[in-house]
């Protein structure tokens, strides 16, 4: 019966991180949109989807050698379509030579580099052996991406002020970690529940940082470079808004990894 319940306590935090990862996966949608009006992709980087659609694919990988993974072949299934979905809309409206590096690196970084993870393990014999190695694999990439947002952190505290950091994001992404942590934790799968950890613990410095510096944002002026004060008066040269931008870089750089 304590099994039983366990694994339907588990199953709760599955579905739950999964509803919650998927509508943090589609938060970029707004800036895409954005980048289709203006057929322009004019600094907007490319690499923090080339790295969410990385991290789907190898959370898929271990899941299928796993067997009994389905909830996590579910979301990064669709996680894998919806960052392959930004990444050619990137490549259509990119400039030419941005086009061709950002189509080198997706080439050597996304499909080559997955190639030789999956080819090296699936030499492997020994299952469980295997299953340890691609797991491990996952644990050190994630907790890469988990780092990324020390700049956007760095940033907000040298400017002293939130104006490219989102509350609502902020939240999203600690709940989605502390979902994806527990269903870990229940089903006593280490390479699940430890990146979250880490994805919690900045999730929870991100909402502080934006406590302590919220009342300064009003205050604070930050333009992006590309955004001059004269093209700023003509609404369609205005870029999208702030927090949805943060929302398309923090989905990868922070999404819960799962």
């Amino acid at each position: 019966m304590a099994a039983l319940n366990l694994h339907l306590i588990a199953s709760v935090f599955g579905i739950l991180g999964t509803v919650v990862s998927f509508l943090v996966y589609l938060a970029p949608i707004p800036t895409f949109y954005w980048i289709y009006k203006k057929k322009s992709t004019k600094k907007f980087p490319f690499l923090p989807y080339s790295m969410a659609l990385a991290s789907a694919m190898l959370t898929l990988y271990y899941a299928y050698v796993k067997k009994d993974g389905f909830m996590l072949v579910a979301i990064n299934s669709l996680g894998c379509l919806i960052e392959t979905g930004y990444l050619i809309m990137f490549l259509i409206y990119a400039p030419p030579k941005s086009r061709i590096f950002t189509g080198k690196f997706i080439v050597l970084f996304n499909i080559v580099g997955y190639g030789v993870i999956l080819l090296c393990t699936t030499l492997i014999p020994n299952l469980p052996l295997r299953l340890k190695l691609v797991g491990w694999i996952n644990i050190v990439f994630n907790v890469c991406v988990f780092a990324a947002p020390l700049s956007n952190m760095r940033h907000v505290i040298k400017t002293k002020s939130v104006e490219y950091m989102s509350f609502s994001l902020s939240l999203s992404l600690t709940l989605c970690a502390v979902m994806w942590f527990f269903y870990g934790l229940l089903i006593r799968d280490l390479y699940i529940a430890a990146p979250n950890v880490l994805g919690f613990l900045f999730g929870i410095a991100q909402m502080i940082l934006f406590m302590v510096f919220r009342k300064n944002t009003k205050k604070a002026v930050v333009l992006l470079p590309e955004y001059s004060l004269k093209n700023l008066n003509q609404p369609e040269q205005r870029p999208p808004n702030d927090k949805v931008t943060n929302a398309a870089l923090g989905v990868i750089l922070r999404r819960g990894s799962i």
